[in-house]
């Protein structure tokens, strides 16, 4: 018997607890460390929210007693939410967001099927070489591949892009510091980071898409483009859906990109809402506003969850497909 069961039935023997009580049990050290690194600081989170919290205030005293009693910071209520709401530079940073999201997403998910097009193709030799490098990116630190691709689009007559595009025969762009070049920029980054895990979940469901629908297409006169639009892409529609939903979220978290391209320049034109939440806590020193920021992004991402996975049925079993 191994220790697992027999800590089992000793469990099983305590007087007061019914069988059904003992899985439980197993689960609550689990459910501690989740509280502990996750409930704990949004449970913080939305306390400092409610102060006027500044570093002066918030470590204020000695000992770590006063950090978690928020220090002197004065109690604030709705206040930061209601200047959040209010200013103008957090909904320019909204729309960035959510234009990045839609622009990123939609560059994400036609490299990638473009990709798994052709590396599921039978007319393609080397594939299993081709699927190794294609998720070569995933294996690199995510700031390693930025301050890379940082470099790539320098503004200076040096940089990768302004080099090519001195070869065709068009002027240097100064990447980083204008507005629509930098976001662009940003654009390019993260199709880079994410399409390996879009090429990953797009490959797996071309694979399961049954030969039959395809040859019976074929036996009508289907071609190439009938096929996909017809057969291929209903086949995949909710594998990529949900991939895409996942990409979404982590565009909607975007930190490192603009951040270290030109910490959302030019000025605050690109600010990211989480780099714009940043910015407002530590560059600020702004504690309160910060976190409200960070709790008004965490809602808006809750919901654009929840709305995707519930209108997409995506919690619905596969013979509810």
């Amino acid at each position: 018997m191994s220790t697992v069961s027999r800590v089992a039935r000793r469990i099983e023997t305590i007087p007061f607890l019914d069988k059904r009580d003992v899985s439980l049990l197993f689960v609550l050290p689990g459910l501690f460390v989740f509280a502990a690194f996750m409930l704990f600081p949004v449970a913080y989170l939305v306390g400092i929210s409610l102060t006027n919290a500044d570093p002066a205030s918030l470590f204020a005293g000695e000992g770590t007693a006063s950090v978690l009693t928020f220090g002197e910071a004065t109690f604030v209520g709705l206040e930061n939410y209601v200047g959040v709401l209010t200013d103008p530079t957090f909904w320019n940073s909204f729309g960035v967001t959510w234009l990045f999201v839609a622009t990123s997403v939609a560059l994400k998910i036609g490299l990638s099927l473009g990709i798994a097009l052709v590396v599921t193709s039978d007319r393609v030799r080397g594939k299993r070489v081709m699927r190794s490098f294609i998720i070569l990116p995933m294996g690199l630190p995510a700031i390693f591949t930025v301050t890379v691709w940082r470099g790539i689009f320098s503004s200076a007559e040096f940089g990768l892009a302004n080099q090519v595009l001195s070869t065709l025969g068009f002027g240097t762009i100064a990447w980083l510091s204008e507005r629509w070049a930098a976001f662009f920029a940003y654009n390019v980054t993260e199709m880079w980071l994410a399409y390996p895990f879009m090429v990953i979940i797009t490959v797996s469901a071309l694979q399961d898409v049954p030969e039959e629908l395809h040859e019976a297409a074929k036996v009508d006169g289907a071609g190439f483009v009938s096929r996909l639009l017809h057969v291929t892409l209903p086949s995949i529609k909710r594998p990529v859906l949900f991939a895409s939903i996942l990409t979404a979220a982590a565009s909607f978290q975007q930190f490192l990109i603009p951040f270290v391209f030109n910490q959302g320049g030019p000025g605050r034109a690109n600010e990211l809402i989480v780099v714009y939440g940043y910015r407002e806590a530590l560059s600020f020193a702004e504690y309160g506003y910060g976190a409200a920021v960070s709790l008004i992004a965490v809602a808006f991402i809750g919901a654009f969850m929840w709305l995707n996975v519930k209108r997409g049925r995506l919690a619905d079993g596969v013979a509810e497909q």
